[in-house]
């Protein structure tokens, strides 16, 4: 795995002077047989104010598979270790831009579903980083999803986890979204700005 800079989670100045960084991501939704999904409550130290839910996932190493990245992620951010055959999908996929205080993230996303019995999280297997911006996991069921007032990471999650009894529809093109803690200005010499 290359080795990152690490963030300093400061809020720069203006929101155009945030590094740009571009990376292949797989994000898992994790079924039980309760019909909940397991969600990280994650947070942006430089806006300290800011906390979204997500699901498990995280960048692609070198030479994986989609797949591999999948089963890598949810052991290293839940404990929990899927076999591919547990994998299902890829269901959908996008573009996403992140803008945090530090810096900006432009991802291609890939979702999987897996169904899985209940499990204890364990973290011992988070980056430094995520031990210090995930806060804690929760189980939710649709029905609170569908309530909260809290930020989810994907917004569209339910559709996602519509799209798991479909599969005459994957992957499903989620287009480009943005989902921003501090919203992306792009660059003026950018072709989306």
């Amino acid at each position: 795995m290359a080795e990152e800079e690490e963030r300093l989670f400061q809020l720069v100045e203006r929101a155009e002077d945030r590094p740009r960084k571009t990376r292949t991501t797989v994000r898992v939704l994790l079924i039980n047989e309760a019909d909940q999904t397991l969600l990280f409550e994650d947070s942006d130290p430089g806006l300290p104010d800011f906390r979204w839910w997500v699901i498990p996932g995280g960048g692609m190493d070198p030479g994986e598979s989609e797949e591999q990245t999948a089963i890598r992620e949810v052991a290293e951010e839940t404990g929990l270790v899927l076999s591919p055959e547990e994998l299902i999908g890829p269901v959908a996929r996008r573009r996403v831009v992140h803008g945090y205080s530090d810096q900006v993230i432009e991802q291609d996303e890939t979702f999987f579903v897996a169904r899985v019995s209940a499990f204890e999280v364990d973290v011992a297997g988070h980056t430094e980083e995520e031990q210090l911006t995930l806060q804690q996991s929760r189980w939710w069921d649709r029905a609170a999803l569908a309530e909260t007032q809290e930020w989810v990471w994907p917004a569209r999650l339910l559709e996602l986890w519509d799209l798991a009894a479909d599969p005459s529809s994957w992957p499903a093109d989620l287009g480009h979204e943005e989902e921003s803690t501090w919203p992306d200005v792009p660059p003026p010499d950018s072709p989306t700005a």
